[in-house]
């Protein structure tokens, strides 16, 4: 059963990049764990050629999902790279990174997304991490000619997604269906679970309600989930289980009171936020 329809909005982040944001701040606690999700992407490099210049996290995951494209990122780990069609970055901000996100030119209509994730507690200041997964390490599943999901994080019919070691259980598939097909999912009762649709279009429950693209349908848990594609249909399906912690955000960092939200930017200024 849907419980909330949100259609993504045109920001402005970073240097200067223009992108959708579906849902974040005044959102919060809404979608818990998740915190924030942007679609960005444009065949205009001046649309994204700025990029998100050095910028620290604390508190939270940052995913990075692309469709098409290419990413550089550095940060302060020693970690550099560049993240193309269909990779993912999947970076535990923890105790404290800082890091920059260069989009580079592409030939095409450049896409992907970005998900933050809320750490519990007694994660928050946990050692940051990053991974790097590449397309083919994606576990891709057939479930018919019209339809495949990649289970980029959690598990599907058996299959385990590329992403395991995470400090809370998160589900993130990216389904593909065609010719008006169906997909069918189970929900965990526990979860906070919702779909994106950043292609096409489908009916996502009973009332036969159509979801078109850049919009996210946020669902009432413990339900069976049948997706039917008007034609076809291409989503984001993510779920976690709920932390019910307090938050104190701003910006990039993501902490538990204000204190410890005041103490990160106050060691982030003198230069003792990574520990």
């Amino acid at each position: 059963m849907i419980k909330k329809i949100l259609t993504a909005e045109p920001v402005i982040e970073g240097a200067g990049v223009k992108l959708k944001r579906v849902f974040g701040f005044y959102e919060k606690g809404e979608l818990d764990p998740f915190l924030l999700l942007d679609h960005f992407g444009s065949p205009r490099p001046e649309d994204y050629m700025q990029g998100f210049p050095w910028h620290p996290h604390r508190g939270m995951e940052t995913v990075t999902y692309m469709l098409e494209g290419s990413v550089e990122h550095g940060d302060s780990l020693g970690n550099k790279g560049i993240i193309n069609n269909g990779d993912v970055q999947w970076m535990t901000a923890g105790s404290g990174i800082i890091h920059q996100e260069m989009p580079l030119k592409y030939n095409g209509e450049m896409q992907g997304f970005q998900l933050w994730v809320n750490l519990p507690k007694k994660l928050k200041m946990t050692a940051p991490k990053y991974r790097d997964i590449t397309a083919d390490q994606i576990p891709l599943i057939t479930i018919n000619e019209n339809a495949n999901i990649k289970v980029i994080s959690g598990n599907y019919k058996n299959t385990k997604g590329a992403v395991t070691d995470l400090g809370i259980d998160i589900i993130f598939l990216d389904v593909n269906i065609l010719n008006s097909d169906s997909f069918t999912y189970h929900d965990n009762p526990e979860y906070t679970l919702f779909a994106y649709v950043y292609d096409g279009e489908a009916q996502f429950d009973e009332t036969k309600q159509i979801i078109k693209k850049n919009q996210l349908v946020l669902f009432e848990p413990g339900n069976e989930l049948v997706v039917t594609a008007n034609k076809s249909v291409k989503f984001l399906l993510i779920g976690g289980k709920s932390l019910n912690d307090p938050i104190a955000w701003q910006g990039p960092i993501v902490m538990n009171t204000p204190e410890e939200l005041h103490l990160a930017f106050e060691e982030f200024r003198n230069g003792t936020f990574i520990k």
